[in-house]
């Protein structure tokens, strides 16, 4: 699974641009990558890892702007249609591998 983040935060003062700045830091230092300005993605292996991504994501949102959050399935997220651009290197598909024990 992968979780998608959109935002959309005020930064027209210093200060609202620290919130921006500090937002998108702990974006990615929670493991999401960048997909496009202000929309941000992370895999995820399953619902209760989205459920914690999502609380904490909810920790460090800021109060002003507007950020949501879309959960897709690989399949659903291999569909995307490029238009224009290239898939970066961290939107590459993922093989799940099943490891058997006998």
């Amino acid at each position: 699974m992968r979780i998608m983040v959109f935002f959309d935060l005020p930064v027209k003062t210093a200060k609202e641009r620290k919130i921006y700045t500090d937002f998108r830091r702990a974006l990615i230092k929670d493991g999401y990558y960048m997909i496009q300005y202000s929309v941000y993605g992370r895999i995820c292996n399953g619902v209760d890892s989205v459920e914690k991504f999502v609380k904490r994501l909810e920790n460090y949102t800021p109060k002003e702007g507007s950020v949501r959050v879309l959960t897709v399935t690989e399949k659903q997220y291999a569909s995307i249609i490029i238009v224009a651009g290239k898939k970066k290197n961290e939107e590459k598909d993922i093989r799940n591998i099943q490891l058997s024990f006998f």
